[in-house]
């Protein structure tokens, strides 16, 4: 299963994560997101979750990524985490208003 959730700062990323593991969910299996590169990869380090990888995407659409926009990569991790297109696309949007999106899977 699937779970999406969003968030304004890093503060209430820590307390949803917290939230996914009382429900059984991995850190390796919850990945934040945010519109800038530097600024999750700042958060997945401080809260012990991991970036979407080969694991997630496989190798092709790994590298594939490297030569997309930022928005198209995005997308991607997000529909390699189980979001739909339609569910990536609208999570897209919330990262273009400086949230944070967490997603949860098994």
């Amino acid at each position: 299963m699937t779970v999406k959730v969003s968030v304004e700062n890093a503060v209430q990323a820590k307390q949803e994560i917290e939230k996914f593991e009382t429900q059984g969910y991995s850190r390796d299996n919850i990945h934040i997101f945010a519109h800038f590169k530097e600024r999750a990869d700042n958060i997945n380090d401080a809260l012990d979750t991991s970036d979407v990888g080969i694991k997630e995407q496989g190798i092709l659409e790994s590298m594939k990524n490297l030569f997309t926009s930022r928005g198209d990569e995005l997308r991607n991790k997000m529909e390699a985490t189980g979001l739909s297109k339609e569910e990536a696309a609208a999570a897209e949007k919330e990262l273009d208003q400086g949230k944070l999106v967490i997603v949860a899977h098994n």
